[in-house]
């Protein structure tokens, strides 16, 4: 019996809510579709988001993006490699231990002139999130028994993370990039992923 309580008002959503996504579930898994698609939606809010401006633009527009979240991925898979790598072999002080003082002290100064720029908004990160993407290649380099392991050679590192860089620099200045550099990346990603396995 329901005694009113905001307490088991809440209960009783919440447990209305969880049979209703359930049965929205046994709809799905019988063809029946429900809520909007959300590849749709996306779809159409970037079609909007983009209505401004000419058609010319707006297809190398929609590659590009589509390339900026591969990049946006890959680069923040690599953070998330290193810091999983470190805290599991360094432990929690792999920070101040392992990255080489340059990189920490334009990390450091990154996340101080983003602090003073408040107006800007963007989700507070730890210090790797305001290391240059070069850098992690040099935070591996610097800490080679952690990731050897997983990664063929420096020289192989080296040499990926200096073109995707470029790439992720051209990308960021609005540049468009030729259809053999597409593929170039991709190829670079699926390398990585085969070796390190992300």
């Amino acid at each position: 019996m329901a005694d009113g309580s905001p307490q088991q008002t809440l209960r009783d959503f919440v447990f209305k809510g969880l049979l209703f996504d359930a049965e929205c579930d046994r709809f799905r898994s019988a063809g029946i579709q429900m809520g909007i698609p959300v590849e749709q939606a996306e779809r159409d809010l970037m079609r909007e988001a983009l209505s401004p401006f000419s058609v010319a633009l707006r297809g190398p527009a929609l590659r590009m993006a589509r390339l900026y979240a591969v990049l946006y991925g890959f680069e923040n898979s690599v953070r998330e490699l290193i810091v999983a790598r470190m805290l599991e072999n360094t432990g929690m002080d792999w920070w101040d231990k392992c990255v080489p003082t340059s990189v920490k002290k334009y990390a450091e100064s990154r996340k101080a002139a983003f602090e003073k720029n408040s107006w800007l908004e963007g989700a507070p990160a730890p210090l790797i999130y305001y290391v240059d993407f070069g850098n992690l290649a040099d935070i591996i380099s610097n800490n080679w028994s952690n990731f050897e392991d997983l990664i063929p050679t420096q020289h192989w590192l080296k040499q990926r993370f200096d073109e995707m860089e470029k790439v992720r620099n051209f990308i960021a200045h609005n540049r468009y990039l030729l259809e053999n550099e597409f593929e170039r990346i991709e190829m670079y990603i699926a390398d990585w992923s085969k070796q390190v396995g992300f």
